[in-house]
């Protein structure tokens, strides 16, 4: 009898499409125990794949050039705290079609490049600091072509630790977990805390934040992104919700002026139908759909503006984790993903439609 609770009780693979509502095009996934990204077309068929330099660090992207970015884990990783070992990264690579790494960048530490001084730090649960009694603040890094540092901002010297306090459901190894960064249309950054439960604006001529969106509005979330109108959409986790009694997950599109929501995706029936306490994305298409990624399940689901799921897809591709440390926290079989994307024939022009090799067909 299958003793993966998931794998008995749920059906793999494409599950319905609506093709008529659907934006269509070819949807890219990364099972994140694997070292392969998948393309996956509307009627749940693989079309492409890549060899990736290592296992998935978090996701991938079809650049405008065709090119795969990718962040992989480095060989041999040595995580600098234990959970580190789940969302680490480091190895930046571009892959063209055919697999070849034509660019690549290698960090070990990822985003996780300076100490804080864990004192200053506010909230998270007492005594969780890292070895040492540190906790590890993030940087963002901007990097040329050729991987010179262009620009940075560390939250060790711009983040105010009093205004922005660790949720006191974290532990205080790492603060405040960047989980997204987004270049605005305006030149400014845009970045996602996961830990405060915080979405804030950074001024890049001046490092100074000019915009928030707190707790009060978002619960543990991810994937923060500017759209066509200017307004922000956010993959709104909901694991520890301010004022709910119930945990849920829904999408929102934030309206930039005025920080209230003018768009949202919840589940129409049980609320709890739609949730994953970490990662998830939201990728809004240009037909007004979105695309959604409840990532602790490996679903991804298109829905309307009116709510209407017209494309639903569960990732049939289960493994354990094969470096210890990460097994450790997550033993088992997972068919987890990070984030997906959607793309048009017309973003992926190489694209040859020869079926290749998929688990169940």
């Amino acid at each position: 009898m299958e003793q993966n609770t998931f794998k008995r009780t749920h059906r793999l693979g494409l599950t319905g499409v609506n093709k008529a509502k659907s934006f269509g095009g070819y949807t890219l996934i990364c099972p994140l125990t694997s070292s392969t990204a998948h393309l996956v077309d509307i009627d749940g068929k693989e079309v492409h794949s890549w060899k990736l330099p290592g296992r998935i660090g978090r996701h991938a992207r079809i650049l405008p050039n065709g090119n795969l970015a990718v962040n992989t884990l480095p060989p041999n990783h040595k995580a600098p705290f234990m959970f580190f070992n789940k969302y680490g990264g480091g190895v930046m690579s571009e892959l063209d079609p055919a697999g070849k790494v034509v660019r690549q960048h290698i960090d070990p530490l990822g985003h996780h490049d300076h100490r804080e001084d864990s004192a200053k730090v506010q909230g998270g649960v007492p005594g969780t600091e890292a070895e040492g009694g540190i906790t590890y603040a993030d940087t963002i890094n901007e990097l040329d072509a050729e991987g010179k540092l262009v620009w940075q901002w560390k939250v060790s010297e711009r983040l105010p630790r009093d205004e922005f306090p660790l949720q006191p459901h974290y532990t205080r190894e790492h603060y405040p977990l960047i989980n997204s960064v987004y270049p605005l249309k305006d030149g400014n950054i845009l970045a996602s805390m996961r830990s405060v439960s915080s979405v804030i604006i950074i001024e890049k001529s001046t490092g100074n934040i000019i915009w928030r969106l707190g707790p009060d509005t978002l619960a543990q979330q991810h994937c923060a992104n500017e759209l066509e109108n200017g307004n922000i959409l956010i993959f709104d986790n909901g694991a520890f919700r301010t004022g709910e009694s119930i945990q849920f997950t829904r999408a929102i599109e934030v309206d930039r002026k005025t920080r209230e929501i003018v768009w949202q995706y919840r589940d129409r029936g049980q609320m709890i139908h739609f949730f994953t306490p970490f990662m998830g994305s939201a990728q809004r298409l240009s037909n007004g759909n979105t695309l959604l990624c409840e990532s602790a399940f490996g679903r991804v689901f298109e829905v309307t503006k009116e709510g209407e799921v017209v494309f639903e897809f569960i990732n049939p591709c289960f493994s354990e984790y094969e470096d210890e440390g990460t097994k450790k926290l997550f033993p088992g079989e997972s068919n987890a993903l990070f984030r997906a994307y959607r793309y048009s024939a017309e973003e992926i022009p190489w694209l040859s439609r020869g079926r290749s090799w998929w688990p169940w067909g």
